[in-house]
């Protein structure tokens, strides 16, 4: 082989290894580029089509569709040839996606540092990434100010301002949570050392390694079961009563989302939110639930798909409108810093040190076994180890049914 022959091999090699990178498409050659997105997004991606329409020659077609409904939908219309290239949805509709073969990765290449790398996690399923995250949402740590002037640092701290609150007279109870509500209890688990699957960054959950009966999960509920015991937390509770004694004053602190400000606005009590108390194993890590775009596998032009996103929704323009179309703590880092509103704020540091909530099919093996366990150990039933330990079994015994029955 002549050395000309070797530097044309040599540029045919390159070409094809870079060219899906510098992919763009055709000018006026009648592709269309479909956008299924819900009412608070349509109109921020309406605005952006014409810039894609004028810079490429693909015209941008907005759906607009109910957000609760745009899974289902998809699911059938996808492989039909008729659903979206691109739509709007949450991060724990992947698992069921991507396991249906439904969902195309997507490469955010440099803007995926720019992103809330829990939100990036959220949206990775088993080393892939199918989303680009714009809202990344957790819960946060309700206190009413004039029963806790500072915030609590740790659940020790937590604790022993219950006590002294009670002791005292001040208020019936210190802290307070609904009796089956594992997804509130998660960031307690976290903060000793407790977690549900096994998880790595990059990765993703791993089903084989479930923890719910670790010793850091023991230990917090153990930290809850005292709590009861000793009447600084009642049992019995659901969401509505557990509302109705922090806006009644009756208890000073809770766990919440952002969709409990308005409600507890409305009640008059004065509040603030913080960061969830640490515990003996560090920061506590709350439950993120995440919001993003996902690019269909039955698209025509999966890249065509992923330059609009990267070059035309991922800037700091359209995120700060997707923001201000419905104020949710941003995934795009540069907005999220520049949040001036103090409780969406609180919310947004929260997240920083969120996990995001598993997306794995196996995942519906825990909640029912999960919450049934913190509801005997609350209504003083069965000891935390043994709740946990029941628990455990019944959600490993699921999955192993789940997987045998999907290998015949």
């Amino acid at each position: 082989m002549n050395r000309r022959s070797m530097i044309l091999i040599a540029l045919l090699v390159f070409a094809m290894v870079v060219a899906p990178a510098a992919y763009r498409p055709a000018k006026a050659q009648g592709q269309t580029l479909t956008i299924w997105a819900d009412l608070n997004r349509a109109p921020i991606l309406e605005a952006v089509a014409p810039e894609f329409t004028d810079e490429y020659g693909v015209e941008v077609v907005i759906q607009q569709l109910a957000f609760g409904d745009i899974r289902d939908q998809f699911i059938i219309a996808g492989p039909a040839g008729e659903g979206p290239d691109i739509f709007i949805g949450a991060h724990d509709w992947i698992g069921e996606l991507v396991a249906s073969g439904l969902l195309s990765p997507i490469d955010l290449g440099a803007n995926a540092e720019s992103f809330l790398p829990a939100a990036i996690d959220a949206f990775t399923y088993e080393g892939e990434l199918y989303g680009m995250p714009y809202s990344a949402e957790s819960v946060g740590f309700f206190r009413n100010p004039e029963l806790v002037p500072d915030a609590p640092e740790t659940w020790d701290d937590v604790r022993a301002i219950s006590e002294e609150l009670v002791g005292a007279g001040t208020a019936p109870y210190g802290y307070v949570i609904q009796e089956n509500d594992p997804f509130h209890l998660f960031p307690l688990m976290t903060a000793f050392g407790g977690y549900v699957f096994g998880f790595e960054e990059g990765v993703g959950y791993d089903p084989q390694d479930v923890g719910i009966d670790s010793e850091g999960a023991i230990a917090a509920l153990e930290w809850l079961d005292g709590m009861v015991e000793d009447g600084l937390t009642p049992d019995g509770l659901d969401y509505d009563s557990m509302h109705a004694l922090f806006e009644s004053g009756e208890a000073a602190m809770m766990v919440s989302g952002p969709w409990a400000v308005e409600r507890i606005k409305a009640s008059g009590v004065p509040f603030e939110i913080s960061e969830i108390p640490a515990g003996p194993a560090g920061p506590a890590r709350p439950f993120l639930s995440v919001q993003g775009f996902m690019v269909s596998a039955f698209s025509q032009d999966p890249q065509l798909a992923q330059i609009f996103l990267n070059e035309f929704v991922a800037t700091d323009d359209v995120m700060l409108a997707l923001y201000e179309g419905e104020p949710r703590p941003p995934a795009w880092m540069p907005i999220l810093e520049e949040i001036e509103d103090p409780l969406l704020a609180a919310f947004g540091e929260s997240a920083v040190n969120g996990i995001p909530m598993p997306a794995i099919p196996e995942m519906s093996a825990v909640w029912t076994a999960w919450g049934n366990a913190m509801q005997l150990v609350i209504q003083q039933q069965l000891e935390p180890a043994d709740a946990l330990a029941d628990a455990a079994e019944q959600i490993r015994a699921a999955i192993a049914g789940e997987e045998t029955e999907g290998s015949s």
